[in-house]
């Protein structure tokens, strides 16, 4: 052991070990990172275009009216609009959906913004007080691809929870208590 101390002093043992804790940190800086990168989605959907259309994000995601997931659309939900349109049989962007829908197979989204398990995060409550998806998941009438467009994080939503309940105390106390999200 006394050897390996010895060696760690000398120079090259000084950059043996810088070396080494170079690479572990750039390891865990590129681990953190795909957890960052948008994911590739099945069909490049251009939610500006569904937006300046006047799709709500209910109509897609209906499951957040009524309960903790909001749902991703199924190859139905999109084929009922989609089958009335002459540019979907001709559009290579839409061929992963005529050929879903041809196939009877569905449409494997990857969700984008998630929580981490031990957070039990609802959509419901969050409408039922009014907000709008665009408070949390930001403006989508230029968006392409879905990115999350904030860090969604603990901090993050009791600055929330803090801001609209400033007012109500009893309210407040709801919803910055640690059970609201973690049960």
């Amino acid at each position: 052991m006394q050897r390996v101390y010895e060696w760690l002093r000398q120079p090259l043992g000084l950059v043996a070990v810088g070396i080494g804790v170079l690479v572990i940190f750039s390891a865990a800086v590129y681990g953190i990172s795909l957890t960052q990168r948008t994911p590739e989605q099945p069909i490049q959907f251009p939610h500006y275009r569904h937006v300046a259309m006047g799709v709500q994000c209910l109509y897609c995601h209906p499951g957040a009216l009524r309960g903790p997931s909001p749902g991703l659309p199924t190859q139905t939900k999109c084929w009922g609009c989609h089958q009335q349109m002459a540019i979907t049989k001709t559009s290579v962007l839409l061929q992963p959906l005529v050929k879903a829908v041809e196939n009877n197979e569905p449409i494997v989204w990857v969700p984008v913004a998630q929580v981490p398990d031990f957070v039990h995060y609802n959509h419901r409550p969050h409408i039922a007080a009014g907000l709008n998806c665009e408070e949390c998941h930001g403006d989508f009438s230029e968006v392409t691809i879905y990115e999350n467009p904030q860090l969604i994080n603990m901090g993050w939503c009791l600055d929330c929870h803090k801001l609209k309940s400033k007012d109500d105390p009893e309210l407040r106390a709801k919803l910055i208590d640690c059970g609201t999200c973690h049960y």
